[in-house]
């Protein structure tokens, strides 16, 4: 990790402080491009936003993939306050960034944040009714 590494770290970090004072839960994330400038930065809205995705990882994953040609795409590094969760890095992962430099890992944020209750597992069933339902993803490809 580079000084200038560290340096755009705490800024996501900063994003994140920012995010918890206004009542948000406290993550920040910025994207920069391979030139060193500051491409976007936003910070996790889950409680504003009343949306369980609303994380800044996703979101800007999400517009990278709108915004920046997979060339540009590959040569950004996010830089977060936290370890992506599952569902942010696999959205990093389809938008072809780069690089992701974060602050705290999945598990050391595990040990600072208050203890929850775990939520009830989901049934899931199937496979079923594969004839069915292979026949659009067959005329689509």
């Amino acid at each position: 990790m580079t000084p200038e590494d560290e340096t755009f770290l705490r800024h996501a970090v900063d994003i994140a402080s920012r995010a918890g004072a206004a009542g948000e839960r406290p993550f920040g994330s910025l994207l920069v491009g391979a030139d060193g400038v500051v491409l976007i930065e936003d910070h996790n809205t889950v409680v504003s936003d009343s949306d369980i995705t609303a994380h800044p990882e996703l979101k800007l994953a999400r517009w990278a993939a709108r915004e920046l040609s997979p060339e540009a795409a590959a040569g950004t590094t996010m830089f977060t306050s936290c370890q992506p969760c599952p569902m942010c890095a696999t959205a990093i992962d389809r938008s072809g960034l780069g690089r992701v430099v974060y602050a705290l890992s999945g598990e050391q944020f595990e040990e600072v944040k208050p203890a929850t209750p775990p939520l009830p597992p989901v049934r899931y069933e199937g496979p079923a009714l594969f004839e069915e339902a292979r026949r659009p993803i067959d005329d689509y490809y």
